[in-house]
């Protein structure tokens, strides 16, 4: 994994990324995967599809809720804000575990180059005092400010894509570090390695620095509800597999409701010899949970031909799955606008929902496999 990208650094092509722990766990696929899990249940608030994600604020009976998660954000104040993208690293191995992860609203999975993925992390109706390690924008981050709203906190990005997100019409919403970021953009150096970091309490001060406009900004689209859409199969374990070095599965604990994941230790590349331990969150010291899984098949267009420089095609409509519950529901994306939020339908366009919590989304290829044995499911990652 480092020698390709000594490789990909000589080239000059872009700025890298990667990292993770480890131990072994249950060999892919199987039916009969047996994982114990405590978790604290999570509380859902009684919403119908029919009813938006976040009432309009007025009296003083009404309840807040943050429409990127269906549910009470920590403070009422944190909405009156854009949401805050934040890249993190997920390679190499031995920069796991990453900070922060666990007070993201949603998180993007995403193939980078060379077997690798990386997270775009949005953050709005929690804070997190640490988060990272952050590295660099690649070019689906630019649909996903324009689709929120958002800020983006990255660490840099090769010349062309940086020139292109600069000149864009989100330019002034982009923060990388500097003199003027500190101290919301930090050094962390445990064990002697240096992390570039983020305190997402201090941004506004960056703001303010720059006349940067941090209002609140329409977010609607999503919908959650606690019970669950119709059509759905057992879906206890999923497998994402984006490479022989990049694969993970989440696992259903039926006591919290919630998805818990799993990366791998070591690389695989026959498919003979997986090995898994629990994702924590560096900040908590808690593994890494889901209330949604949505495993998105979007088209993966090739920017710099041969050169592992990929833009991901999220505008429109694809297919995907929602995973909730214990269950997996064949559903659609649809982004009607590149500023509007992405979001579930059906076959026939009708919304489906959310369980309220927080929602990871695994981005692979249109021409992915998706396999099932029972209640464990398999998606193995292709181009486009």
């Amino acid at each position: 994994m480092k020698s390709r990208w000594m490789i990909f650094m000589l080239l000059g092509v872009l700025l890298a990324a990667c990292g993770a722990v480890g131990t072994n766990a249950p060999q892919q696929p199987t039916a009969d995967i047996v994982v114990a899990i405590t978790a604290t249940p999570r509380p859902s608030p009684t919403l119908t599809p029919e009813q938006p994600a976040t009432p309009a604020p007025g009296g003083d009976g009404d309840v807040v809720l943050n429409p990127l998660t269906g549910l009470p954000p920590a403070s009422p104040d944190l909405l009156e804000r854009r949401p805050i993208i934040v890249k993190v690293q997920n390679v190499p191995r031995e920069s796991r575990p990453q900070w922060g992860l666990s007070a993201a609203d949603l998180v993007f999975e995403y193939y980078i180059e060379y077997g690798d993925t990386r997270f775009a992390a949005v953050y709005y109706g929690q804070d997190s005092q640490q988060v990272g390690p952050i590295r660099s924008a690649r070019h689906i981050d630019a649909r996903l400010i324009r689709m929120y709203k958002a800020m983006l906190v990255f660490g840099g990005a090769y010349e062309d894509l940086l020139d292109e997100l600069l000149s864009a019409d989100f330019g002034s919403r982009l923060f990388r570090e500097g003199p003027n970021t500190s101290p919301a953009l930090y050094r962390y150096e445990p064990e002697g390695v240096n992390y570039l970091m983020l305190d997402t309490t201090k941004l506004e001060d960056v703001y303010q620095r720059y006349g940067v406009d941090n209002s609140r900004q329409d977010l609607t689209g999503m919908t959650f509800a606690p019970e669950m859409p119709a059509g759905g199969s057992p879906g206890e374990t999923i497998y994402v597999r984006f490479s022989g070095g990049m694969y993970h599965y989440w696992q259903y604990d039926p006591v919290s409701g919630r998805y818990q994941r799993f990366s791998e230790t070591q690389d695989d590349v026959n498919r003979n010899d997986p090995a898994y331990a629990p994702l924590l969150d560096q900040s908590t010291g808690e593994q890494i949970a889901a209330d949604n899984i949505v495993v998105l098949l979007a088209g993966y267009t090739e920017v710099i031909v041969g050169g592992q420089v990929f833009d991901v095609y999220l505008e429109g409509s694809g297919p995907a799955y929602l995973v909730r519950d214990g269950l997996v529901i064949p559903v659609r994306w649809q982004v009607d606008a590149p500023d509007q939020l992405l979001h579930l339908v059906d076959e026939s366009g009708q919304p489906v929902a959310y369980r309220p919590g927080t929602t990871w989304y695994e981005v692979i290829g249109l021409s992915s496999l998706v396999s099932s044995d029972g209640p464990v499911w398999n998606f193995d990652f292709l181009f486009p």
